[in-house]
């Protein structure tokens, strides 16, 4: 397709190889686009905008707008963006608050309709947002996290590596690594990723250390400070170790676990 004749590329922008670019397009700003990336019809890629190789900005996509905060003065902030992402209509990726300050999105991540990622987020890779999913301000996303659709990430919460969080659930404490929240709920933890964790290749030997430190995080009632002395003293588990480790240096606390009948 090579660039379309009614496509807008500003001057500055700074184009990869094999770059394609649809109808009524605009790239504006400083932009950088790395090699056989697509832009759709109508997607924005603006700011002070980095997009790594192989990646494709659907129709109505706007990646580098001004953030969502009534605190943003104009600042020169960035969005850096890895290789092989997947941008899909309506997506928005929002630029930095502060002065120098950085949205970032890793590899190899899919972004679905309608998705958002807030100023000063971080994703890592191999992240999936389902439909309507919404990352706001300052959160984190870990590595290979699924967070299905409609849900909602806090401003400055943390999302865990491998962590899923089941449709129409929010959070506004950390999620630890691995754990699954339960549907259209807030801060509850139902128990871990299982099928994540197998499509990860995790070994059914690590999976069942991470069973047994999750009863011991959520289960056994023991106090948080209990909780973490025996992880950290009663496993030699790389996963439980990466465990124990978020959960010691959550700001905000983590979410909880509700029991139910099926739980007894």
């Amino acid at each position: 397709m090579g660039i379309h004749s009614t496509a807008v590329i500003d001057p500055q922008v700074e184009l990869g190889a094999d770059v394609e670019i649809g109808p009524y397009a605009v790239v504006q700003g400083s932009v950088r686009l790395g090699d056989r990336c697509w832009l759709g019809p109508h997607s924005v890629v603006m700011g002070n905008l980095q997009l790594g190789s192989d990646c494709r900005v659907h129709s109505g996509a706007v990646l580098g707008d001004w953030p969502q905060d009534l605190s943003f003065q104009g600042a020169e902030s960035h969005v850096v963006i890895g290789d092989r992402n997947v941008f899909r209509e309506g997506v928005t990726v929002h630029r930095g608050t502060k002065e120098n300050s950085v949205t970032t999105i890793g590899n190899d991540c899919l972004l679905m309709a309608n998705s958002h990622v807030a100023h000063n987020a971080s994703l890592g890779n191999n992240v999936i947002l389902a439909n309507g999913a919404l990352i706001a301000g300052y959160a984190q996303v870990g590595d290979r996290a699924f967070i299905s659709g409609n849900c909602l990430v806090h401003q400055f919460t943390r999302v865990g590596r491998l962590a899923m969080m089941s449709g129409g659930s929010a959070v506004q404490k950390d999620l630890p690594p691995f754990c699954m929240t339960r549907s259209s709920t807030s801060n509850i933890v139902m128990g871990l990723n299982v099928v994540g964790l197998r499509r990860a290749g995790v070994s059914d030997r690590d999976r069942l250390e991470l069973k047994r430190a999750f009863s011991i995080l959520y289960r056994e009632r023991l106090s948080f400070s209990e909780a973490i002395a025996r992880l950290s003293a009663d496993f030699n588990s790389p996963l439980v170790t990466e465990l124990q480790a978020f959960v010691s240096s959550s700001e905000r606390g983590i979410c909880r676990f509700l029991r139910t009948d099926l739980d007894c």
